[in-house]
């Protein structure tokens, strides 16, 4: 599924004053031709814009309100032309059941007091009703954030809006996700066992349930120009360090069953682990998967190891938000230099490796079955975010970030994924802040500061999101 197919969508209307219009002749024009340019700057964040018009009674909110039901929204921007009675914006909204930005944006900076008549000021006073309609909005279980500023040339609150819309798009691209759930959890862990109904329920998700002999009749369709291309792609991708070349043709015909496998049940997500016994096929496959989960990953096909359906939901938010999104699990504290080390045996989203990652040849995996090629690389130096999707005693989904930075320095050559990541916080406390909230022991780490957006695009999902900081 392509990601431009999972675009935002988002309801727009504009209210104001029936009662004005005959009074003040001029008003109303003026006031549609404010909200066709909200408009116009909501389908430039990437948005499709579904227009109310302008309402100006209760009967035209009822209207507006049955075309924003059926339109199957993701968020809705109420635009404040002038005062408007309260009873005719709850309509609108109520049946939606998605958040509402109400948009106090003044056409002017201030109001020229001294030559201002009364048909000026109704089209400046977006401010008199915002307070009436959070009232309303709070008594009826809306959910709603207010922006407040000036129409023209304000990029705080501009700022704002566009985050909004892009939130609207990540969360419906995770609504809109397919992921396949390959083998089994990782036997044990008992943080990550989900409930596939709970995950489809409370995140839109749809889990595909996918048995070994799907990928190992999808490996054996692989061509051999299929598995010379992907040999291609991983020469020029990684650099290579014992690596055996039967294991590097054996990779890649597994990376190209994994294409193959996305593509036969249209998969935007895969999540996987099996175990297998004694050298069998399915031990082979199970031990040859990360070199093509990583190439998925860095496609935006999210892979997550040992059968982690939560982190794979994880990964798939930072990725739409542009910040990457690799699988991750604590390694270890310094306490000298004040650092987490943290990383994982694959797979590795390498859009936000910093330099060329290393395939490395491995005789043994620890704590797996077989051997095979593995991905070691850090994540790019600077700013960073870790984002875990856990669940509570009651079975709800929960959010979990913290912002820091990866550093340099030395990092361990197992063939792992290694990054130095400090934070606010000494990493005694800190790793005692993050499991106070009961996570799970793998998150997906990202690039860039995204607190503010995952903020967003929980409260979108109506999905708790704790923070550590």
């Amino acid at each position: 599924m392509s990601e431009s197919t999972n675009q935002g969508r988002v309801g727009v209307f504009g209210i104001g004053l029936a009662a004005y219009w005959e009074q003040f002749p001029a008003l109303k024009p003026r006031l549609e031709s404010y909200q066709r340019f909200v408009e116009a700057q909501a389908a430039a964040f990437g948005v499709e814009v579904v227009s109310a018009g302008l309402v100006d009674t209760a009967p035209a909110a009822v209207d507006a309100g049955n075309l924003f039901a059926r339109a199957g929204l993701d968020l809705i921007l109420c635009y404040i032309g002038t005062y408007a009675t309260s009873s005719q914006v709850l309509p609108v909204v109520q049946r939606s059941g998605v958040p509402v930005l109400v948009l106090n944006l003044q056409p002017c900076d201030a109001l020229d007091y001294e030559h201002t008549d009364t048909g000026e000021w109704l089209a400046n006073c977006s401010v008199c009703c915002a307070p009436e309609i959070a009232n309303a909005f709070a008594r009826a279980g809306v959910r709603f954030r207010v922006v407040s500023g000036m129409l023209h040339q304000d990029p705080t609150a501009w700022g704002e809006i566009a985050d909004w819309c892009h939130a609207a798009s990540v969360a419906r691209a995770l609504r809109a996700t397919r992921i396949g759930f390959l083998g089994h959890t990782y036997p044990g862990m008992l943080d990550m066992y989900s409930d596939f109904t709970m995950v489809s329920g409370q995140a839109g998700v749809h889990v595909e349930v996918l048995e070994m002999c799907d990928l190992d009749q999808c490996v054996e369709q692989a061509t051999a120009p299929e598995v010379e291309a992907i040999i291609a792609v991983a020469r020029s991708t990684f650099d290579m360090e014992d690596v055996p070349a039967a294991d590097l043709a054996w990779a890649a015909q597994v990376a190209a069953g994994l294409d193959r496998l996305v593509e036969r049940f249209q998969l935007n997500g895969l999540t996987y682990y099996y175990r297998g016994l004694a050298g069998n096929r399915y031990e082979r496959l199970g031990a040859a998967l990360i070199l093509g989960n990583s190439l998925l990953t860095a496609r935006g096909i999210a892979a997550s190891g040992e059968g982690d359906l939560k982190t794979c939901l994880a990964m798939t938010m930072l990725h739409r938000m542009g910040a990457g999104g690799s699988f991750t699990e604590f390694y270890a504290m310094d306490f000298r230099r004040q650092f987490v080390l943290m990383g994982h045996d694959g797979p590795m989203h390498l859009a936000i490796a910093d330099g060329r990652p290393l395939l490395r040849g491995l005789g043994l995996y620890h704590g797996k079955r077989g051997s095979g090629v593995s991905v070691e690389c850090r994540v790019k130096t600077g700013p960073v975010t870790l984002l875990a999707m856990t669940q509570t005693a009651d079975g709800k989904l929960k959010l979990l970030a913290a912002e820091g930075e990866s550093i340099a320095g030395p990092v361990l050559k197992i063939g792992n994924t290694n990054s130095r990541v400090r934070f606010a916080l000494p990493p005694g406390e800190f790793i005692n802040r993050w499991c106070s909230h009961a996570p799970t022991h793998h998150f997906a780490l990202g690039v860039g500061h995204r607190r503010a957006a995952v903020a967003k695009v929980a409260e979108l999902l109506g999905i708790a999101l704790e923070v550590v900081e």
